[in-house]
């Protein structure tokens, strides 16, 4: 399963765990995915990389429905901007995918935002020489 996340899901999220450092990143896509397990690397099985992921209280329960656990997973595809970044007809070389948000404004238990970094404003993004 994955999902746009909202508040009310990530009530449980105890933290966040980045694989690689996120300040260097313009924005992540974010998702809510099922789990069998509260903490630790999820499974990925997207194409691009695992960039973070959610851990849960150690009391979080599983879902009623499906008997497994709602983590975020914080990723990119290979045509995201943040891999290619100096690609100048890239296809978010302004703007960033709907699941996407800056990672510098992400917390536990908070969605997180688009800022003018993670859309790259014209104003911000380089013009080729």
């Amino acid at each position: 399963m994955s999902a746009m996340p909202k508040e009310g899901d990530l009530a449980q999220e105890a933290e966040i765990v980045w694989l690689e450092d996120p300040t260097e990143l313009d924005y992540v896509r974010q998702a809510l995915d099922k789990v069998n397990t509260r903490k630790g690397k999820p499974r990925y099985e997207r194409d691009g990389r695992l960039i973070g992921y959610s851990n849960l209280n150690a009391n979080a329960p599983r879902s009623a429905d499906s008997g497994l656990f709602t983590r975020r997973t914080f990723y990119l595809l290979p045509h995201d901007r943040p891999n290619q970044p100096d690609d100048p007809d890239g296809p978010y070389k302004v703007g960033s995918p709907l699941e996407a948000v800056d990672p510098r404004t992400l917390r536990p238990g908070s969605v997180g935002e688009k800022t003018t970094r993670s859309q790259a404003t014209a104003q911000t993004v380089p013009t080729p020489s």
